[in-house]
């Protein structure tokens, strides 16, 4: 991550999300501030807290797009949560420290799956005995070395893929969570320590040669890591890179209603968050994850509310304010014309799947960002996600019709684009509904 500066990370954003610059510098120096912490001695490293942010703006200009692609970018641990399905604790709804969990089980599946590729050779050689011993158990061969290695040829060539073999497949024990209390409420260790204590149960059974390898592979995969040492660093992964989205914190911004306490839905569940966002430690069944250094990146419209309405403590944990500009028709015409993912990229893609190649006129993206900035003037704003009904409309046609048309050309020119959209345009009602 040393190469990532804020300005390549701002760069790198640039090539899937069109504008919002400020929330782009904000999070780039935030994810960076990470990295810099981790130069310090360890006595500094403590003290230094993430600088956590809270991006407001309208739905679809990008809160949810900018935050996923950060992660993506320095291969971090990422949930997003939205802040609503949380009660204050004694009513009911999910327990906020479930957010820290589900991003555990994140960090710990992605380090497995590093660990997987990294013994992936050692892996596919045991594999690869194991194969051979069950192609060759029945009936035992009159020269085992010369029938081992002409039956390993023909492994390798593909040749036995088709062919069924048996194989014993370990099932582990699968401790259901929930039934009178989730293991993090019973203990640290409690779903680790019952499958240690309940033995793996072998069974046999018949699958094809292509299919056995990669159970057999995944198997001796597991065999060669090391589990405790593997928790170890997906724990540490968590707490220093792991990050926590939190939308629609607007939803649960409100003052004290007066009538005897807080709000349920929202104050309380405000008190609820803090202590996860200003650092405590969260039992998991992998064991205690500090939340002191996960990055909190919270977001919402406020279009009732502002930031200043939620609690105090709550709004000194997110230092950082960044506002996002609602998107302009120049900005829809970029969205559709210059990330590496642009819907008309992908709509050329779907439809030369079925040998349909889709060409753009010119003229005819600006007037699909012209439809699609008047919906949202007319209807309900929902800022980029209007592109998508606007596309999905205006290929509806020809995706349907797509198999029947293997080898030929469709243009879009702006008179197709008016037949396609104008009707919805002009119907202020009807674009209530199909868009």
């Amino acid at each position: 991550m040393s190469e990532l500066t804020p300005i390549e990370i701002v760069k790198r954003l640039d090539e899937y999300i069109v504008g919002q610059d400020d929330a782009k510098r904000a999070v780039a120096v935030a994810v960076r501030n990470r990295w810099r912490r981790l130069q310090l001695d360890e006595e500094m490293a403590r003290e230094v807290l993430p600088k956590n942010i809270v991006m407001i703006g309208p739905t679809g200009v990008g809160k949810t797009e900018i935050a996923r692609r950060l992660a993506q970018l320095v291969d971090a641990p990422f949930v997003k949560v939205e802040a609503t399905r949380y009660t204050e604790v004694g009513y009911h709804g999910r327990d906020v420290e479930t957010m820290i969990r589900d991003l555990t089980e994140m960090a710990v599946n992605r380090v497995r799956q590093k660990r997987l590729e990294a013994v992936n050779e050692k892996a596919q050689a045991a594999a690869e005995e194991r194969l051979l011993d069950a192609l060759l158990a029945d009936p035992a061969p009159d020269d085992p070395a010369k029938a081992r290695k002409r039956t390993r040829k023909m492994l390798r060539a593909g040749v036995l893929d088709d062919r069924e073999v048996e194989i014993q497949i370990e099932e582990k024990p699968i401790v259901m969570q929930g039934v009178v209390a989730g293991p993090e409420e019973l203990g640290f260790d409690f779903q680790n320590m019952l499958e240690r204590m309940i033995p793996s149960r072998t069974r046999t059974q018949r699958m094809k040669v292509s299919l056995a390898r990669d159970v057999l592979e995944t198997q001796e995969g597991e065999k060669l890591i090391d589990r405790e040492v593997m928790t170890d660093e997906a724990i540490h992964l968590a707490e220093n890179n792991g990050i926590v989205f939190l939308d629609e914190i607007d939803k649960v911004a409100g003052r004290e209603t007066g009538r005897g306490g807080p709000d349920v839905s929202r104050e309380g569940v405000q008190r609820d968050l803090l202590p996860i966002v200003e650092g405590t430690t969260v039992a998991t069944r992998h064991g205690p994850v500090r939340t002191d250094h996960i990055l909190f990146i919270a977001s919402g419209a406020f279009h009732v509310s502002k930031p200043s309405d939620l609690i105090p403590e709550l709004q000194g944990r997110f230092p950082i304010r960044v506002e996002l500009k609602d998107l302009t028709e120049d900005d829809f015409v970029r969205i559709l014309s210059e990330p590496k993912n642009a819907l008309t990229v992908q709509y050329q893609a779907l439809l030369g799947a079925e040998g349909v190649t889709v060409e753009y006129a010119e003229g005819a993206v600006r007037r699909v960002a012209e439809v699609a900035r008047e919906a949202n003037h007319r209807a309900q704003n929902i800022g980029a996600r209007r592109l998508q009904t606007v596309m999905e409309r205006l290929f509806e046609e020809v995706s349907f019709h797509a198999s029947e048309m293997h080898g030929q050309t469709v243009t879009i020119d702006v008179p197709y684009v008016n037949r396609r959209l104008d009707e919805i345009v002009k119907d202020q009602d009807l674009s209530r509904y199909i868009l």
